[in-house]
């Protein structure tokens, strides 16, 4: 019962009522109620995403008797399982989240007969010292990508490593699976802010907390080829810093 008792403490200590915590975790508010009860357990995937939204460890939030005795001393994150797949000679694959998968993903990246049940391919001259998805483009915030293309990411463990100015796939909490550029800005206020190539979308921030994975973009897969006369042009970093200052000092004049 310490895994019932851990969930209903961190969500009351989070000041999150039992359809908040729902919504984050993209199930019922019944289910929240029965995990809180002990009358049922969550899959391994809702207990990994558990665990990033309260920043615990698995081994606390199952074993550990959070109200009573208190947190465990401060750790480093636990090095997270990632759920890859092989050929028969051992050789990874790379799994493909189509635009229809995406929903699904957030629930089920971490379990194990859910990926499975996703296509995988390989490619050639992609290092083999790094492990790759794919991710389907749904929207047209990333010009000249257009939807349906195939962006392949490579695996960053540790948010520290985004750089900033360099394009990702995000796994979050709050928007789901997206692909933006990214700007690194957790070491000052614990955020990222996220920012479209399409300069019809406004750049916006995300809380570091927030985010489950990171793929760092390695490549594309495309059926549109690109038109010599199509003047739409992705912004230059340059254009991208100044609409991210511009962005701080708004909000900075609303909070003032």
């Amino acid at each position: 019962m310490v895994l019932a008792k851990n969930i209903r403490f961190l969500r009351a200590h989070a000041q999150m009522t039992q359809t908040e915590l729902a919504e984050k975790l993209g199930l019922q508010r019944t289910m929240i109620s029965a995990y809180e009860d002990g009358r049922s357990e969550p899959k391994l995937s809702t207990l990994n995403v558990m665990c990033q939204l309260f920043q615990v460890g698995l081994d606390e939030l199952l074993y550990h008797d959070i109200e009573a005795l208190g947190r465990k001393a401060l750790q480093k994150k636990e090095i997270k399982i990632l759920t890859i797949a092989v050929d028969k000679d051992d050789e990874e694959k790379i799994t493909m989240v189509g635009q229809k998968a995406s929903a699904g993903y957030l629930n089920g990246f971490a379990d194990p007969e859910y990926m499975e049940s996703l296509p995988q391919f390989q490619l050639p001259n992609l290092s083999r010292h790094a492990t790759y998805r794919a991710f389907e483009l749904s929207g047209d915030s990333m010009l000249p990508l257009v939807p349906g293309t195939i962006v392949i990411g490579s695996y960053v463990e540790q948010l520290k490593d985004i750089k900033s100015g360099k394009t990702y796939v995000l796994v979050t909490l709050s928007e789901g699976v997206v692909y933006k550029r990214v700007f690194n800005y957790l070491e000052e206020n614990g955020k990222l802010f996220l920012v479209s190539d399409n300069e019809h979308y406004k750049p916006y921030e995300i809380k570091g907390e927030d985010v489950l994975e990171v793929w760092e973009a390695k490549a594309f897969i495309s059926t549109d080829f690109p038109n010599p006369k199509d003047k739409t042009k992705p912004a230059t970093l340059e254009e991208i810093s100044s609409m991210i200052l511009e962005l701080k000092d708004e909000i900075r004049k609303l909070k003032a």
